[in-house]
């Protein structure tokens, strides 16, 4: 269930928005919500990561590799 919620932006940016949303076919609203749903999901996003570099800890590579190593193909 969607649900209304009030906004207060400058006039100008909120014109500049709108012109950016149409530009990209889609509405300012469909734009809020998507920023919305990302902006909740950022420290999930944020912690799954973390949990998954913790997974690789134990990856040593065991020695520095110099540019031409790095490079080969």
């Amino acid at each position: 269930m969607l649900k209304n919620i009030t906004l207060s932006a400058d006039e100008e940016l909120i014109r500049k928005a709108r012109e950016k949303a149409q530009r990209e076919h889609t509405t300012l609203n469909a734009s809020f919500r998507k920023w919305l749903r990302h902006y909740v999901n950022a420290e999930v996003r944020a912690r799954d990561f973390d949990e998954l570099m913790e997974s690789f800890a134990y990856v040593q590579p065991g020695k520095k590799f110099c540019r031409e190593e790095m490079n080969e193909r």
